[in-house]
């Protein structure tokens, strides 16, 4: 059986909330039980440190997210868990993604461009308050996936960018170094992967309409009245589209339960009523983990070892990986040979090679390269690398895909479909 990498991280920056929670944590902990998964849960304590300049704060919150993970069920044992500033091969691969990265593509990521946009609205310059930071925190979060080669990275949707982002990263190193990393998907939960906050909007610190997710029972029940509603009195039926209250709801409860509340609302359930039933719901979810998490924080040192646990499984990958991917660039001895480098390798030397890559036209290709340089195989451009990825995907495993996605592909001066179907059978034997 295959495995596949799962990977996630949050940013200890405050004290995680139930959207964290719901979005996040608890699909990346489920999937810790899903026979063929490996899992890496990381806290990302440099990436707080471009929104937080108060050591206190980054450092309380480190401890309450790695509680908070702790509690909620995540098992070391079973996981990678590490903390993102103990893996210095982090901040090296960033470098070398930065240099293979166009600023353009930098330019267009939703962090920055709302950054820019308040700044017009207010008059100010487009960069006023912009850090190096805040730029270039894609490329870290980019060497955070492909560090560890992950396949899925469980985000929310307004985070789906970043991983398309770490895509083209992957793809360009790969383009000009040889195929060396994974390209990543998204993996979203779709019913809650973004929760509505207590106004309504999404739940996020920023906004301040959180509700923490291991808040004392009495201040967990007051947070859940303070949630707005509308002004249809009992006996009215309630509107579920659009119903923070409904949504929060329906991430906690059984389909039964939804089911049933569902038919409540359009029976007219008073809004009292229907928070008591929210709080009961979330209640009975989160108090096995409250006693587990106050645990944790009273006993620091817990929590310390664990992540000093994870950060040496992280770096036993790591270390190998990057000294590779520093020898691909040309960052080694001055007595070693370029063909010391790919000792070991030779069979794999001759084989063909894929190389998916982007254009100045924004589109997406790849072609097949035999051994010796040849162009074998060309595509068409692709909108989305994903598109791109899973045609070469389909070619190294199906032995009618050269056929099928002929529309796709380019003519290639020299080269015959007789050619290329020989250098696909070779992949798929070596593969083997």
């Amino acid at each position: 059986m295959s495995t596949t990498r799962f990977l996630t991280g949050i940013t200890p920056s405050g004290t995680p909330h139930l959207g964290n929670y719901a979005g996040m944590m608890r699909p990346a902990i489920a999937a810790t039980r899903t026979p063929g998964v490996e899992n890496f849960y990381f806290l990302a304590d440099y990436h707080a440190l471009i929104k937080c300049q108060e050591p206190e704060r980054v450092h309380r919150s480190t401890l309450e997210i790695a509680a908070s993970w702790l509690a909620a069920g995540l098992d070391p044992q079973q996981v990678t868990f590490y903390r993102q500033s103990d893996i210095p091969e982090i901040p090296e691969l960033t470098w070398f993604l930065t240099c293979v990265t166009g600023k353009g593509v930098l330019n267009r990521a939703h962090a920055y461009k709302a950054a820019q946009d308040k700044n017009h609205e207010a008059g100010r310059d487009g960069d006023d308050g912009v850090s190096a930071g805040l730029f270039m925190y894609p490329v870290l979060m980019g060497a955070d996936i492909l560090l560890f080669n992950a396949h899925k990275v469980p985000v929310g949707r307004d985070q789906i960018q970043h991983i398309e982002m770490a895509r083209d990263m992957a793809a360009s190193f790969n383009h000009l170094y040889g195929e060396h990393f994974t390209l990543p998907e998204a993996a979203i939960e779709d019913s809650v992967a973004t929760l509505a906050g207590l106004d309504g909007r999404k739940m996020s610190k920023s906004y301040d309409n959180t509700i923490p997710l291991f808040a004392p029972r009495e201040q967990l029940k007051k947070l859940i009245g303070a949630i707005v509603t509308d002004s249809r009195a009992p006996g009215e039926p309630k509107q579920v589209e659009g119903s923070a209250l409904f949504q929060m709801y329906q991430a906690f409860a059984t389909p039964g339960e939804t089911a049933a509340m569902r038919q409540a609302f359009e029976g007219g359930i008073a809004w009292g009523e229907a928070k008591q039933q929210l709080f009961d719901c979330i209640d009975r979810e989160i108090t096995p983990m409250r006693a587990r998490y106050d645990d944790l924080m009273a006993h620091p040192e817990k929590v310390e070892a664990q992540l000093q646990i994870g950060a040496e499984r992280a770096r036993a990958i790591a270390r190998p990986f990057l000294q590779q991917l520093r020898t691909a660039v040309g960052l080694r001895p001055l007595t070693a040979q370029p063909q010391a480098a790919k000792a070991g390798k030779a069979d794999r030397a001759q084989l063909p090679s894929f190389k998916q890559y982007r254009e100045a036209d924004g589109k997406f290709y790849f072609k097949l390269v035999a051994a010796d340089g040849r162009l074998l195989l060309q595509s068409t451009g692709f909108d989305a690398p994903r598109d791109a990825g899973q045609a070469i995907a389909r070619l190294q495993k199906e032995a009618g895909a050269l056929q099928a996605l002929a529309p796709h592909l380019a003519p290639v001066e020299g080269a015959g479909p007789e050619e290329a179907a020989a250098a696909l059978r070779a992949l798929a034997a070596a593969a083997e």
